[in-house]
């Protein structure tokens, strides 16, 4: 088990600041020693559930502590450096998964065939570790082309949902299929790419979507499907 979760001293960083309002998000590559140590785990061990009533398209099952506790030790001051936390908050995680994506694109509702923001508050963020070796679809941040918002704040929130809702129910509803390109609603203005054993690390209240490759990506296989691990904290 200690392999399991030992990060690799070589991991490299990087910082890329996307879209208009020039958003950090921390790219880690080689973040495990032992990545296929942890893919055997996470694809071995039963549990995977259907998400009912969230916007997640497929399963999930619960991270293990040790897991989101190393993560967050290694990576917590990076994140106060680079979002600039205030020193009186404190760390809070919020929830942690694995993900399997398994929804066809013809069962998809509304709400999931377009970009989604976690959560309003300024230092709400996504950790989202990419885990099989196979090649999948990576993540994409948008722009509503409404109101021209990349970050939903809680000043900006009920001016996007007023807008998007207008312009699905009466411009156009979105296309029965996962959104992985620009639409007449959405621009799709940066991402990043699928890497085996990368973490991406964003705020929660971007606009962004996997960009799901359904030949690629959707199985109920562990092994096969696109399998990542999700944390969420809050500085509160």
């Amino acid at each position: 088990m200690s392999e399991l979760l030992t990060l690799n001293p070589e991991r490299t960083l990087q910082i890329k600041c996307v879209g208009n309002e020039k958003t950090p998000v921390i790219i880690i590559d080689d973040l495990l020693l032992a990545p296929k140590v942890f893919e055997a785990h996470a694809s071995a061990e039963s549990g995977f559930d259907d998400v009912q009533g969230a916007f997640y398209p497929g399963k999930r099952k619960a991270l293990p502590r040790h897991y989101i506790i190393d993560i967050l030790r290694s990576i917590y001051q990076k994140i106060v450096q680079v979002y600039n936390i205030p020193t009186a908050l404190q760390l809070k995680p919020q929830a942690g998964y694995y993900s399997l994506v398994t929804q066809q694109p013809s069962t998809l509702t509304t709400l999931q065939r377009i970009p989604h923001f976690d959560a309003v508050q300024p230092y709400y963020f996504a950790l989202l570790h990419y885990i099989n070796p196979s090649q999948h679809g990576g993540t994409g941040f948008f722009r509503d082309n409404t109101t021209q918002y990349e970050r939903i704040t809680p000043a900006r929130e009920t001016a996007y949902l007023h807008s998007a809702k207008h312009y699905i129910e009466h411009i156009a509803q979105p296309k029965m299929r996962y959104i992985t390109e620009s639409t007449e609603q959405f621009t799709l203005y940066d991402q990043v790419d699928y890497r085996p054993n990368r973490l991406v690390i964003y705020p929660g209240n971007l606009l962004h979507s996997g960009l799901i490759i359904p030949d690629r990506d959707i199985s109920a296989d562990p092994t096969e499907g696109r399998l990542t691990a999700n944390i969420f904290i809050e500085f509160k």
